[in-house]
């Protein structure tokens, strides 16, 4: 166990916290959420940077740290789409969490073939996450109602699945010649 691998696994750790004050009866719960999703969101971006700059990557690290970020951000968008049930926000968790799917399956599949490489992680990734977390903070952060921050969320969100379309039919398509083999032309 190293330090970034210490702090991926704060942030799986972070997720029963923000559920729990998602759900507090107060006023200031909304945000309370919002802050612990957004420092567990600032951890993944720290965590990789420590493990480059420490040279301290490893195997465990590698299979965690998408493990953790899906993680976080699904439980973050069934908890939206329960409390904002509107198609404004179902929409988007929906495309969200099922490119995720899609794509871990693809990946799994590649890198049976020892193709792993052709569906890397790509800038376009970093847009999309970027997007999808600054909506999952203020979304977070903020009571159903529709109101500017809330709309603004909404915004971000269908702009994060937008990119997750995007980013699904540019891994498709790095993909698609292993894709459309034949087992009897391998």
């Amino acid at each position: 166990m190293n330090i970034p691998n210490l702090i991926t696994v704060l942030r799986v750790l972070l997720i029963p916290i923000f559920i729990l004050l998602f759900y507090l009866p107060y006023h200031w719960s909304y945000m309370a959420a919002s802050s612990v999703f957004a420092l567990a969101a600032a951890t993944d971006w720290l965590d990789g940077y420590l493990a480059r700059r420490l040279e301290q990557s490893t195997p465990f690290g590698a299979f965690l740290d998408p493990v953790a970020d899906k993680l976080m951000v699904a439980v973050a968008l069934v908890l939206l789409v329960q409390a904002h049930a509107n198609l404004w926000l179902t929409l988007p968790a929906a495309v969200i969490i099922g490119r995720e799917i899609v794509i871990s399956a693809l990946r799994e599949w590649m890198a049976e073939l020892g193709a792993r490489a052709q569906v890397a992680v790509s800038n376009l990734g970093k847009w999309k996450t970027a997007a999808q977390m600054l909506a999952l903070v203020i979304l977070l952060a903020n009571p159903p109602a529709f109101t500017f921050w809330v709309v603004l969320g909404y915004v971000l969100l269908m702009v994060a699945a937008g990119l997750t379309l995007w980013s699904m039919v540019q891994y498709l398509r790095a993909a698609w010649p292993h894709l459309r083999t034949t087992t009897d032309e391998k």
